[in-house]
């Protein structure tokens, strides 16, 4: 059997100019990076054109037997193509942290992949690096202006910016820096977060224009004074500069799938950190491109598609056509108990305890959000008869239809069946709504994702917590969004806590406004915004031949 790298690498791509052009576009409206990636005009994103249908895939709670969300993302649409749909797939920038940690790539799997898959999973086009590079300005303006006589009078005791790198890295957790005295700089406690937690890359995914995201960047609190009042980006004049560093990066990239289907790979937040959503540009020029667009959002539909729906299309004015939950018996049966070495025997009994899960994330799309639902079901070759029937009962008692997918195998044609059931479901009637009206106070938003999305009883606060918000509230950070940061392996803040868990009530360790996203971060349990490596890092199988090789990605 061949890896994902060796299909990928067997492949023969089309030049990205027949792609683009496939597309629609022009060739005034892509600028190319070698062959088979390019960057498109913004000027695509305003075509006074009627938008094309908005398809969201999401997923049940994620588990180390792994459910395919990005691979059936794309094989649905291989498929919608090959059933004669114009068609685009819009997805996120994969990050370096996990591609050389665990999780491994993030550019699909088999035949339903986005290609070239080792330039996607490692540079691309630069855009991580412009927006570190961007963040880390900023805070060497900070450190800067406490140096040069602090004229805004910032405490250094309460600076909430960080550094970032895009890697995983524990040891830059927690730090002590400006040492050595004199010209060293200012000695104060520090730390770094990873790239895709950073702000900048949230404010790269929502600004909507060169000009929006300047006055995003802006906004953008980096700590605060000694009488309690926010410090800017825009007080430190670091906007502009930012902005020209992220110019080409906020340029979405056009790449294909293994059959020739456009890509847009653009921006890519962490779900259980920020809001783990591509970004609007991308989002909206696909809609200009396709009848139908493809997109996917982090993590379980708890994460990802709760903060697509109340962040993203909130503040993009974006309403979805249909959504898609991605489950695999294997997963099911791991969230009714099964270990992972013994997912390949059937246990009905494990998979009725594990079903729960799916079709709590099921009615939260159908019954919350109000989206026609269907689900996709990756089916591997352990999977039996009876525990097929079983899912699809237990779907057909809510009201939902699960459809088989085989898109790892077959590629497109594996998805083509998926394909006329999302078409159906476009075809019906949305009645998109949000879980929560922004303008509630804080904590009431908060309750509504845990009870309603969730399935908690109720939240618990920290006396920093509270501290936090009524601050918040009293600087008029509080009409916005929600951004919840929790762990993606459970409902509830606990990770163990496998299956659709009930009565149980979610900790609110702190909560910090990203004023330049827009919303505010809710922090749980033990999240972490800068991950580490696990013992044997994905790193030490990647290696590069002479030739110029890669092997190893996965």
């Amino acid at each position: 059997m061949l890896s994902d790298i060796e299909i990928a690498q067997s492949a023969k791509l089309k030049p990205i100019s027949e792609v683009a052009a496939a597309a629609g576009l022009s060739e005034d409206e892509i600028e190319q990076y070698g062959r088979y990636k390019a960057k498109i005009a913004p000027s695509v994103m305003a075509r006074e054109s009627a938008d094309g249908k908005l398809i969201l895939v999401t997923a049940i709670t994620p588990t180390p037997a792994g459910e395919g969300k990005t691979t059936t993302t794309i094989g649905l649409a291989d498929g919608l193509r090959r059933i004669g749909k114009n068609v685009v797939v819009a997805l996120r920038e994969p990050s370096l942290g996990p591609v050389f940690g665990v999780k491994g790539g993030a550019a699909g799997g088999g035949y339903a992949q986005v290609v070239p898959m080792e330039e996607i999973n490692l540079h691309f086009t630069g855009d991580m690096h412009a927006i570190g590079a961007a963040n880390n300005l900023l805070a060497a303006m900070l450190d800067n202006h406490i140096f040069q006589g602090n004229a805004l009078g910032i405490d250094k005791e309460r600076i909430t910016w960080k550094r970032c790198v895009d890697m995983n890295d524990r040891q830059l957790r927690v730090l002590e820096d400006g040492l050595g005295g004199g010209k060293n700089g200012v000695p104060r406690r520090d730390g770094f977060d990873i790239t895709v937690a950073s702000e900048v890359m949230a404010i790269l995914c929502l600004a909507t224009s060169l000009s929006d995201l300047k006055a995003r960047l802006a906004r953008i609190v980096v700590g605060y004074t000694y009488e309690g009042k926010p410090v800017t980006a825009g007080d430190l004049k670091a906007a502009g500069a930012m902005c020209a560093l992220l110019k080409d990066a906020m340029k979405p990239n056009l790449v294909q799938t293994l059959e020739g289907t456009p890509a847009i790979v653009h921006g890519g937040p962490f779900a259980n950190i920020a809001h783990g959503c591509n970004s609007v540009v991308a989002t909206r020029t696909a809609l200009k491109l396709g009848d139908y667009v493809v997109t996917e959002a982090g993590f379980g539909a708890d994460l990802g598609a709760e903060k697509f729906l109340d962040i993203k299309c909130r503040v993009a004015g974006l309403k979805p056509s249909a959504c898609v939950v991605v489950a695999t018996v294997r997963a099911l049966k791991m969230h009714g108990g099964v270990p992972k070495n013994e997912l390949g025997k059937e246990d009905l009994a494990a998979l009725a305890k594990g079903l729960p899960n799916l079709l709590r994330h099921v009615s939260n799309m159908k019954n919350v959000y109000g989206l026609p639902t269907v689900v996709a079901l990756n089916r591997f070759p352990t999977d039996t008869d009876a525990e097929i029937a079983l899912v699809l009962k237990k779907c057909a008692e809510l009201g939902v239809n699960m459809v088989l997918s085989t898109v790892w195998a077959e590629g497109g044609k594996g998805g083509e069946a998926l394909a006329r059931e999302v078409v159906r479901l476009c075809g019906e009637e949305s009645r998109f709504t949000y879980c929560y009206d922004a303008s509630l106070p804080i904590k009431e938003k908060i309750g509504a994702i845990v009870t309603r999305v969730y399935g908690g009883r109720g939240v618990a606060y920290t006396p920093e917590a509270e501290e936090e918000i009524a601050r918040l509230t009293r600087l008029g950070f509080d009409k916005t969004p929600v951004c919840m940061a929790k762990t993606q392996y459970s409902f509830s803040d606990d990770a163990g806590l496998l299956g659709a868990p009930e009565g149980f009530t979610v900790t609110v360790r702190s909560v910090r406004v990203s004023a330049g996203a827009g919303f505010v971060v809710v922090l749980t349990g033990n999240i972490l915004t800068m991950p580490g490596l696990p013992p044997v890092p994905a790193a030490e199988k990647i290696d590069v031949d002479e030739q110029g090789n890669i092997s190893g990605l996965f």
